[in-house]
């Protein structure tokens, strides 16, 4: 009996160890090179042949993944811009060495067009300019967007370190409304403002796997917001792009001195992606950057109107209306001549009804009381003897009677008067900061159907140039994108989140500021007061 247990258990056992074995899984590793340049190349798709079990190069060229099949079998090995290859496996345990070569042909690339059909790139009604991860590296410029100058047609109004916008077909603008930007297939505008807010929010440095832009009217494609065209920006698949990657950027600015001391430049960057067996991938992005930006500070004297406005000659010191490009608050502005008009027919009206119509019109009584050639003395004489028994109406009028002498006597001038603004360097905050973090969680249902949620968000302060100056303080926006994805097909729903924090705008807040310390019914009065008591002091004086 013992025996035939003894026997069970071993026959248990090497049953097991055959199953094992069986199941038992190898690791294939390599790296993928460029034939001609012995360059690694990432990206690149390694499968074994007949089923989809496989991985894609990281950064370095490196590939890893496991099967349960048996050596020996075929790798297929393709990538675009190169030739598929076909690498036999005996040895799963060896380290298996690629090289791929590049192909020269021209192909005959097609795009989707406003007539919904397939057609040759040369034959497409819009121009199509595209940027690669080779190009984005290999161009100099301190970032990704920066190097959308590059592309053919574009314009970049730059108004700010991190508020830039893309401009084509000759419309140079700051914050361009024909334009559209599509994150991975999000439009990238944001509520408040009704226009993509450049680089702050969106695809951190390391995670941009490629720049589209269609230079020309895109409408039927993007919708009725690419009048100038469309720039799509399309981040990197962590199933493609795996591992760990950081990227360090400094500097120094201001070094001439001239609006500040110089200051350093911080920009960092880092991102980490992983895939589970090819079913599951997930990537994680970061990037932070701060800088002192750089200060507007032209103080010409601007003539404004509604259509166009040009520089002319003076200062604050020359010119009473004078009105500075980089000064807020000095836009608030008031005729002399209509402001003394308009301050004595209220005194006239109000003493009317405080007189109960006794005197309807005091500029008549006055002009019949007081001579035109009255010194001073006269004057109070005159004043205390008509009007010395009602002590309220006597004040009163001794309120009104500069007013009412400088318009009889011509002493006030038909010229506009400004108020003192404020410096934008006193206004604005130049210090720069934005944060953006990016996540994605990538799950394949099918070897042929991807679901995806992401998730970009971005923060920080900045200036915008627009048809004024706006500080853009704490400002907030976030995206979050769920979508399902076939190559034949996709089904795509995201939300668009805005908080504009403590944003202003430079001149509002100036003439606020002016407004707040004294309102400009009061501050007018005052001005044109003091003024006429000068003329009359420099009159009197001879």
């Amino acid at each position: 009996m013992r025996k035939s247990l003894r026997c069970l258990a071993m026959c248990l056992i090497a049953g097991l160890a055959s199953i094992a074995a069986f199941a038992q899984t190898i690791t294939i590793k390599g790296t993928v090179r460029n034939a001609g340049t012995k360059q690694t190349v990432p990206a690149v798709s390694v499968t074994i042949k007949g089923t989809s079990v496989g991985t894609y190069t990281d950064e370095n060229g490196n590939f890893s993944f496991t099967t349960t099949q048996k050596a020996p079998f075929t790798l297929v090995v393709s990538s675009i811009n190169f030739e598929t290859q076909e690498v036999a496996v005996s040895d799963p345990s060896a380290s298996i060495e690629v090289s791929i070569v590049a192909t020269s042909a021209l192909g005959q690339e097609v795009v989707v067009a406003a007539t919904r059909s397939a057609q040759r790139a040369l034959d497409a009604p819009v121009t199509i300019e595209r940027l690669g991860g080779a190009n984005l590296r290999a161009i100099a410029a301190p970032n990704y967007y920066d190097a959308i100058t590059n592309l053919k047609g574009v314009d970049m109004h730059t108004a700010s370190l991190t508020f830039r916008t893309v401009t084509t077909r000759g419309f140079v603008s700051s914050g361009n409304t024909r334009l559209n930007q599509l994150i991975d297939g999000m439009d990238n505008m944001a509520p408040g403002l009704n226009f993509a807010v450049g680089n702050i929010l969106g695809v951190t440095e390391l995670d941009v796997d490629n720049i589209e832009l269609l230079s020309g009217a895109s409408s039927a494609l993007y919708g009725s917001g690419g009048m100038n065209g469309t720039l799509l920006i399309n981040s990197k698949n962590p199933f493609k792009y795996q591992g760990l990657s950081f990227n360090l950027k400094q500097g120094v600015m201001h070094t001439d001195g001239k609006q500040r001391n110089a200051s350093p430049y911080y920009d960092w960057t880092i991102r980490w992606a992983k895939n589970h067996k090819d079913k599951w991938a997930f990537k994680i992005n970061a990037q932070f950057l701060k800088a002192n930006d750089w200060q507007a500070d032209d103080i010409s004297n601007v003539q404004r109107n509604n259509v166009l406005s040009k520089i002319v000659p003076g200062n604050r010191q020359t010119d009473p209306n004078y009105d500075g490009v980089n000064v807020y608050g000095d836009e608030t502005s008031a005729n002399m001549f209509q402001v003394t008009q308009s301050v004595q027919e209220s005194y006239r009206a109000g003493i009317a009804v405080a007189s109960g119509g006794a005197i309807p019109n005091i500029v008549t009584t006055l002009n019949g009381l007081i001579p035109s050639n009255a010194t001073p003395a006269q004057i109070n004489t005159i004043l205390s003897t008509a009007f010395g028994s009602n002590a309220t109406l006597l004040s009163t009028v001794n309120q009104l009677f500069p007013f009412y002498w400088g318009l009889r006597n011509n002493l006030v001038p038909n010229q506009n008067v400004s108020r003192t603004g404020y410096n934008e360097r006193d206004l604005v905050d130049y210090n720069t900061l934005n944060f953006k973090f990016n996540a994605g969680f990538h799950y394949k249902i099918t070897p042929g159907i991807e679901a995806s949620w992401n998730t970009f968000w971005g923060a920080g302060t900045t200036v915008y140039t627009g048809a004024d100056r706006y500080s853009l303080r704490n400002f907030k926006m976030a995206q979050h994108k769920l979508e399902v994805r076939h190559k034949n097909w996709f089904v795509r729903g995201y939300t668009t989140q805005e908080n504009a924090g403590e944003a202003y705008n430079a001149t509002v807040l100036g003439r606020l500021m002016q407004e707040s310390f004294k309102n400009s019914n009061i501050w007018y009065p005052t001005y044109i007061g003091n003024y006429i008591g000068y003329k009359l002091n420099v009159l009197g004086a001879g």
